[in-house]
């Protein structure tokens, strides 16, 4: 019970003891304020996504309840959030509303067992290039899809792919709607220029209220949520099992696996800038577990993916927000929205959500991090041109994969190349005292020293080194103290090695292996059983007093060997 509840203990358990009236409010106020914030951008996401608005708002209250009462969070927010636009768009276009449903199920439940794996801590070490190559190709691809609805051309749906789309437009460009790029234009100027009046109110908001009614009071022949998707439906619906097979999970596990991984990376990075932004410590592992309910309920109730939104988080912490009571009521917010106002949400003109999603796109861009990527090392800038355009180009579940092993293969050259193999010739002036007075190199002793991790990709370094000695002397010494780590293939190599020496009559003394996973691998493996267990010293000094025992212990045996031909001869 204890080891569950260390790895699955929501903050909300914790915030609330002692929790004051006073908090209550400044979690109200916070609450609704970043209701009002989300109401916009998850209509704008789930357009954007290729399904009904009310979708949208439907995993905003859904998610955003269920990853604020269960998260490992204090502030964190949840909802649907632009990274997802992406793949969720491609799911739909393929596989339609039932495989998104299908698909966002299979991550929740992914989700929930990389929690329970304790994986909340490692996600963290996704490369940094990979996560801007593809955020900014996220980016590009959500301000590529908005382009109709900005212009107002008459061209039907929009290509999936990136390349067809641009040809579209530009094939249809004479269809330009003159209304609907005043509209785009005007929600642009608004949301970018209405925070010098007041942060308290969203530009975003102010936007949506003032292009519809310029919209609606003149008259202005644009299209509509209402035009496109008919009347919003104003109540949650019921919640519906899907029909999963083995065949479907083949077929969706790739696209659920991206939700997944994009929902972990997200969700944590904004738990870990709310941490900086709060002084507070987020619960990794309770945060993917929340997060994996939250997806399985919002696809169960018609939803799409949801995850932390930095934004919305940070909107929460600088008004006041200080408990998961303000993510709560965030959520309860956006259901009284819904109930009461939301089928004047069909009012909204689409050249308005088509600016506010150009605003997020320029946001999610990060621009001024891809340049200076860009112009660090060569594997680096490598990892995020490939992730970058692979997502452009290709999908973003093509770009994770690849951009993953790239950035493994280009980081195991990185570790090869750190490690090394030299022979150690020392001079007095390189040894302490004592090891000096003991011996500096006795003669017929080879000393090689191995530096760096002794993985697969440096193994055979070390071992094309032993192959240059065309004759070893009778005592090889190996030195490991720089070595942290060694995995199955370095063990192999040294397993080699040994039994090749051993059958010149070299014999094999291992120096320094004192790192606790190099220790617990020899002794795994039965190699420190198979090169003896005197053979293998934790100090220098005290190899080259066992080397000095060996040669003195080959000297007697030669010796005695000799004195017994002398007496065969007699």
């Amino acid at each position: 019970m204890n080891k569950m509840m260390n790895l699955f203990r929501p903050k909300l358990i914790d915030t609330l003891k002692g929790y004051t009236p006073a908090q209550f409010y400044k979690d109200v106020v916070a609450g609704v304020i970043v209701g009002v914030v989300a109401l916009p951008l998850a209509i704008a996401f789930a357009i954007a996504s290729g399904v009904s608005p009310e979708k949208g708002i439907f995993t905003a209250i859904i998610a955003g309840a269920i990853i604020s009462a269960l998260g490992g969070s204090k502030v964190q927010i949840g909802g649907p959030t632009g990274a997802f636009i992406v793949v969720v768009y491609g799911i739909v276009q393929q596989f339609g509303v039932s495989g998104l449903v299908i698909a966002t199920f299979i991550a929740g439940i992914i989700l929930i067992i990389m929690g329970v794996a304790k994986l909340g801590n490692t996600i963290k070490y996704i490369p940094y290039p990979l996560v801007i190559g593809f955020t900014t190709g996220i980016a590009v691809i959500i301000f590529s899809s908005e382009v109709k609805d900005f212009l107002g051309l008459k061209m039907g749906n929009v290509p999936a792919d990136f390349i067809s789309k641009w040809i579209g437009y530009s094939r249809h460009l004479s269809s330009l709607n003159l209304y609907a790029l005043f509209i785009g234009v005007f929600t642009l100027l608004v949301v970018l220029l209405w925070p010098m009046v007041t942060r308290k109110v969203p530009g975003s908001l102010i936007a949506i209220v003032m292009s519809t009614l310029l919209v609606r009071y003149f008259h202005l022949p644009v299209e509509t949520i209402g035009s496109r998707f008919g009347v919003i439906t104003a109540a949650l619906p019921h919640p519906v099992m899907p029909d999963v097979s083995l065949e479907t999970i083949r077929q969706l596990i790739r696209p659920a696996f991206t939700i997944a991984l994009l929902c972990s990376i997200e969700s944590l990075l904004s738990a870990v800038v709310a941490d900086g932004m709060t002084g507070g410590n987020h619960r990794s592992n309770t945060e993917l577990i929340a997060q994996g309910v939250a997806n399985i309920c919002s696809s169960v109730l018609g939803g799409i993916p949801a995850t932390g939104a930095i934004a919305r988080t940070a909107t929460n912490i600088k008004n006041g927000g200080s408990t998961p009571v303000a993510g709560i009521i965030h959520a309860i917010t956006l259901l009284l929205i819904m109930l009461f106002i939301g089928k004047w949400a069909a009012l909204i003109p689409m050249a308005t959500l088509a600016g506010i999603l150009v605003v997020v796109a320029w946001n999610m861009s990060e621009l001024g991090n891809f340049i200076d990527v860009f112009k660090g090392s060569k594997s680096d800038a490598s990892v995020l041109l490939i992730t970058f355009g692979l997502t452009i180009l290709v999908d973003l579940t093509v770009a994770i994969e690849i951009g993953i092993i790239v950035a493994a293969f280009l980081f195991m050259r990185k570790m090869m190349q750190s490690s090394s193999v030299q022979q150690t010739i020392l001079s007095p002036d390189q040894l302490s005292d004592d090891e000096f007075n003991q011996s500096v190199i006795p003669k017929g002793v080879d000393v090689f020293e191995i530096n760096g991790p002794l993985f697969f990709g440096a193994a055979y370094k070390f071992k094309d080194t032993m192959k240059v000695l065309e004759k070893p002397a009778r005592v090889l010494i190996i030195r490991m103290g720089n070595v942290p780590v060694i995995d199955a293939t370095g063990i192999r190599v040294l397993r080699d090695v040994h039994q090749e020496i051993k059958k010149k009559g070299t014999k094999l003394i291992l120096s320094e292996a004192n790192s606790e996973q190099v220790t617990g691998a020899l002794k795994k493996t039965r190699l420190l059983f198979q090169i003896g267990k005197g053979n293998v010293r934790d100090t220098f000094e005290k190899a080259l007093k066992r080397a000095d025992e060996v040669l003195s212990d080959t000297d007697l045996s030669k010796k005695t060997m000799q004195v017994n031909k002398g007496f065969d001869l007699l």
